[in-house]
């Protein structure tokens, strides 16, 4: 091979090179991201999902629970896509109804992406361990084709695909990026506002905002 071939091919490489590495960053910087701890943590339960479904246009059923969170800066109301998610928005219903999102922070938020909330550890004053936190175990990813688009409500998880358990995100803002990658088991149906005030509240730099978004109370329709 002469010079005049190797210059140009190498040249290429160079450029992919950058590429992926830059395509890396950017993913990296911006997934939704939680419970830092999650592969040391023990499992106690791995449910498993009988089939991944795949979604219609429209996902609203009027026989789905709709779940109302009260926070300090208003209400939202979201459907539950029970029917087709019914591990991952049944193990939410559970937690609600044991109360045990009561209390509990949006801790991280990202202005023009989504707010994160569900660590128990929000209750207490520590910020270092905010974002670690969960229910004490880990749920099987429900993977579907509902599209990470504004006012969807989707599972917060570590690096493994399986260790979701407890906390969740709202997109304020399209993030395409996380389909398929994160379980979308609800969207906003009422107060979409309400997460719209709260993703531009002052945050620090870990993005957790300086002033307080308490979760008052979660409760379900049936």
């Amino acid at each position: 091979m002469d010079k005049k071939q190797v210059y140009p091919i190498a040249a290429l490489f160079a450029i992919c090179a950058v590429l992926v590495i830059g395509i890396s960053w950017w993913v990296g910087s911006d997934a939704p991201a939680t419970d830092t701890s999650a592969t040391n943590r023990v499992t106690e339960t791995t449910l498993t999902p009988e089939a991944l479904p795949e979604y219609e246009e429209t996902m609203h059923n009027k026989n789905n629970p709709v779940a109302v969170l009260e926070t300090t800066a208003g209400t939202i109301e979201i459907e539950l896509y029970e029917d087709a998610m019914p591990i991952t928005a049944g193990n939410f219903k559970k937690l609600v109804n044991e109360g045990f999102y009561d209390g509990i922070k949006f801790h991280r938020v990202i202005d023009g992406f989504m707010i994160q909330g569900g660590d128990p550890n929000t209750k207490e004053s520590d910020k270092s361990v905010w974002g670690q936190g969960g229910p004490g175990y880990n749920l099987k990813a429900e993977f579907n084709s509902r599209s990470h688009l504004r006012g969807i409500v989707s599972m917060a998880r570590a690096s493994d695909p399986d260790s979701a358990g407890s906390q969740f995100f709202i997109v304020t803002s399209d993030s395409t990026f996380l389909d398929k990658q994160y379980t979308v088991f609800a969207e906003v149906v009422e107060g979409l506002e309400i997460a719209d005030k709260i993703v531009n509240l002052p945050r620090d730099g870990n993005d957790c905002p300086k002033e307080e978004a308490k979760m008052l109370r979660i409760t379900t329709s049936d």
